[in-house]
């Protein structure tokens, strides 16, 4: 194996952490996944600033504990998806410029998953709003 592989592979190695360390490492990493993805994706910022304004709607709108978080997660559930989707992107764009229908595809599907998560939280949305 050569010098650079096994660089590579030291790197990647995890080491062992203490619970603690773990969380804080943890914690550190989504942050700044949060950061970047705040940074480079129009789209994950439109939907974060929604999810503010809805947060609060939610907690009025909703008549108990169940129905509030119903309606806050439908809405976080986005943005968790167009994370994923976000981070597909990124693999792929770093795979190379040109095109390859399976990196389209790649794409269109994580697209796609965003789609169904903002449909889920409409019809979510829209059932228990309309059935009170």
């Amino acid at each position: 194996m050569g010098l650079k592989k096994a660089t590579l592979l030291n790197r990647m190695a995890k080491p062992d952490f203490v619970p603690l360390e773990q969380i804080i490492r943890g914690t550190y990493c989504s942050l700044k996944g949060l950061r970047a993805g705040w940074r480079t994706q129009a789209s994950l910022r439109y939907e974060i600033c929604a999810l503010l304004i809805i947060m609060p709607v939610a907690w009025l709108l909703g008549k108990d504990g169940g129905e509030r978080a119903l309606l806050i997660g439908s809405s976080l559930f986005v943005v968790v998806v167009e994370l994923i989707n976000s981070a597909i992107e990124t693999v792929v764009d770093r795979i190379g410029p040109e095109y390859h229908e399976l990196s389209g595809r790649a794409k269109d599907l994580g697209s796609a998953a965003v789609f169904c998560s903002i449909i889920m939280a409409v019809i979510i949305w829209v059932v228990l709003l309309t059935h009170r």
